[in-house]
């Protein structure tokens, strides 16, 4: 927090402060351009199937590419964590962050929630949100928001000294490993910043630290979303309730959440496109620093940190002649052989140079 100063303001201090904001990562060329298409598919909307999430509880949820499913109150005011996996492929999950970078603080109707590297796509598009009249208000609060983690064990027993497994880290590990029967060691590594529907948030103005409020969700609102690829879905009914008070506690009042799954006849999809796996196809170069090791236990610590990251092992190329002698010829090193590795999304080429 910068409310403590110790340094001495410069004599220069009017030419280094007064710039304008630039934003980091504009927008404009992902807007939206299905949210057409979507508000008069989701008229023809068939309900599927639903989970209700227990309170301090976590349920698992799965939606196919081209259905929607909503997040809805439906007993009293309640906050929920969402966890977003591609089905097939756990490795790729929302990413909080770049989400934050791309849209803001808060989410809402045309936003989407984009998945982790490599892949940085659109898992999923927001559709609907009933809460969208609340705008910001006088502190700068809002609703679903992604800046706040998840309430964890951690954070609670680090400045509380309390035991508490009811929060939402402990809920959504605790149903990947009940329901989808992974190690709880491998559940609790992919679990993920959320996003914190119904939640309202903000920063305070005077030290800038994340605040709460009580949500003003009430029964009957929903957070709805289109789904770009095959998901898991990971929903946790926080122990904070309307997160008004606490949360990481058995205090707060808390209500069940409703997950529900919806299809719509694939004709009123007609022209959506849907978000594709952003990896890069241009190459990128690494080059390393001189090295001393003989080059034929290089070529095989080389060859198996190659199979450990990719599956396959690279051909190594000599590109200098001192390497080539050395690579062929020796057991010793050239005198400062360098190599460099070309990565890819086809994969790893690693030459001497």
């Amino acid at each position: 927090m910068k409310i403590k100063k110790f340094s001495n303001k410069p004599t220069d201090i009017n030419e280094r402060i007064g710039a304008k904001p630039v934003v980091c990562y504009p927008n404009n060329n992902i807007d939206e351009k299905n949210l057409n298409i979507l508000h008069l598919a989701r008229k023809d909307m068939t309900k599927k199937n639903e989970i209700i999430i227990p309170p301090r509880d976590a349920k698992t949820f799965e939606v196919k590419r081209g259905e929607f499913f909503r997040i809805e109150s439906i007993e009293g005011p309640q906050v929920g964590d969402l966890n977003l996996f591609n089905l097939s492929n756990l490795n790729e999950k929302f990413y909080s962050g770049k989400t934050r970078a791309l849209y803001g603080t808060h989410l809402s109707v045309g936003d989407k929630m984009f998945s982790s590297f490599p892949y940085l796509r659109s898992l999923a598009t927001i559709t609907w949100d009933s809460l969208d009249w609340y705008d910001y208000d006088e502190d700068g609060g809002s609703v679903h928001d992604v800046i706040g983690t998840r309430c964890d064990p951690y954070t609670s027993k680090l400045l509380s000294g309390n035991d508490y497994h009811y929060c939402c880290h402990s809920n959504l590990t605790r149903a990947l490993v009940n329901e989808k029967k992974l190690k709880i060691d491998e559940a609790e590594k992919i679990v993920h910043d959320v996003l914190n529907v119904f939640m309202l948030t903000g920063f305070t103005n005077d030290t800038k630290q994340y605040f709460m409020k009580a949500s003003p969700v009430r029964p009957g609102d929903y957070l709805e979303f289109f789904a770009e690829t095959d998901l898991l879905g990971v929903l946790s009914a926080c122990p904070g309730g309307d997160c008004g008070s606490e949360h990481s506690s058995d205090v707060a009042k808390c209500y069940p959440l409703k997950v529900s799954i919806w299809d719509v006849d694939r004709k009123y999809l007609d022209g959506i496109s849907f978000s594709k796996k952003s990896y890069i196809f241009s190459f990128l170069s690494v080059t390393f620093h001189p090295i001393s090791i003989p080059s034929r236990s290089l070529k095989l610590a080389i060859d198996f940190l190659a199979f450990v990251n990719t599956g396959f092992c690279p051909a190594i190329k000599p590109s200098a002649s001192i390497a080539t002698s050395a690579f062929f010829d020796s057991a010793t090193a050239s005198p400062s052989p360098i190599f460099s590795t070309i990565l890819s999304s086809f994969g790893i080429c690693i030459s001497f140079v």
